[in-house]
């Protein structure tokens, strides 16, 4: 029985890794977690999974791979470290400091989509210590693997609102007044969802909105959200690129790199004209957003996970003999470290 560790640090990273786990029981195999920040994220642990308190625990349980929904790993653990992202290029940082800076921890790097895989391939011949293997996100795989069956009845359309928590990037403070006239004024459901990260009092905020058409819903899961939604309200968030693989429209806010395939606006009072040109779903804006989806991840089959498995696999058959070492990322390593309270010397 083969074994694999998930290395979870943020909420998010739970509806990453569990399309993985599930394909890892099925062909018989073995999985297990271990949080960076346990008092937080323990509760979503479910009945059937495996949690790992301790450096002890993991190093006895011996895992062949650990999969990394985040930019960190403890060089410490065992087996060969995978990173699988925990969200989409939203370009809000320069690549040295966004998603393709690299930070020297990982073997094996799968990745979403073309849009993502060529520079990781030529940053992996420039590096020469890592691989890059193109899989798609497991994240996705529950969005295709049952189709919802038809309303049986007509229903007020659906708004899902998301947001990064970023202040200067996040749209939540500066649309509120403007949600809150919507969600009274109009026949709209509308379901907020926010990063963990953005800061309480924005929370605290939306859910004093008295109207029964909006619920703020706090979850590991976003998946459903998606499927329930006809139309997104966003910023800068990587929710927005998860949401077109459904192949439905998304309004934005002040978005830092809009293009055909958003309803980018830039005034808060423009938002409800915005939403109810994205409910016709127009079919130039449709188009671009198929373009759009097929670059960042072109897998509508719900079997990522299985190939980000068959990569992973293929990678611990051949080791890391043929790569460069890994660079020593002592700062790095030793932040890990602190975090995790282990300073053991090896040896």
């Amino acid at each position: 029985m083969r074994r694999y560790l998930f290395y979870v640090s943020e909420l998010y990273g739970f509806s990453i890794v569990r399309p993985l786990q599930k394909a890892i029981f099925e062909r018989g195999d073995d999985a297990a977690w271990f949080l960076e920040n346990p008092q937080k994220l323990a509760e979503y642990i479910k009945p059937g999974e495996k949690l790992l308190k301790t450096v002890k625990q993991v190093k006895e349980y011996k895992p062949l791979a650990v999969f990394v929904p985040g930019n960190t790993v403890p060089d410490f653990f065992p087996g060969f470290k995978i990173e699988i992202f925990h969200g989409f290029n939203t370009y809000k940082r320069s690549s040295k400091r966004g998603h393709f800076c690299i930070r020297n921890f990982f073997d094996l790097y799968c990745t979403q989509g073309p849009e993502t895989t060529l520079p990781f391939q030529r940053l992996a011949s420039q590096h020469g210590f890592f691989e890059v293997v193109e899989t798609g996100w497991p994240k996705m795989d529950p969005l295709f693997w049952e189709t919802d069956p038809a309303p049986s009845e007509e229903k007020p359309p659906t708004v899902l609102m998301t947001s990064t928590f970023n202040p200067s990037l996040s749209a939540a403070s500066t649309l509120f007044d403007t949600v809150q006239r919507l969600a009274q004024k109009k026949d709209w459901r509308w379901i907020v969802n926010f990063h963990p990260k953005i800061k309480p009092e924005v929370v605290k905020r939306y859910k004093s909105i008295p109207y029964k058409n909006l619920a703020v819903v706090e979850t590991d899961d976003i998946i459903p959200l998606y499927k329930a939604a006809d139309v997104m309200v966003s910023d800068t968030s990587s929710t927005i690129f998860e949401f077109f693989l459904q192949q439905k429209p998304v309004v934005t806010l002040n978005n830092r790199r809009p293009g055909p395939h958003l309803l980018n606006i830039t005034e808060p009072d423009h938002l409800e004209n915005a939403i109810l040109h994205a409910l016709t779903r127009p079919k130039l804006l449709m188009d671009e957003i198929r373009k759009y989806a097929e670059n960042i991840h072109p897998y509508y089959d719900g079997r990522s996970s299985i190939r980000v498995l068959e990569a992973a696999d293929d990678f611990i058959k051949r080791g890391r003999d043929h790569l460069r070492p890994r660079p020593l990322n002592l700062i790095r390593r030793l932040k890990v470290r602190k975090k995790l309270k282990y300073f053991r010397i090896p040896g």
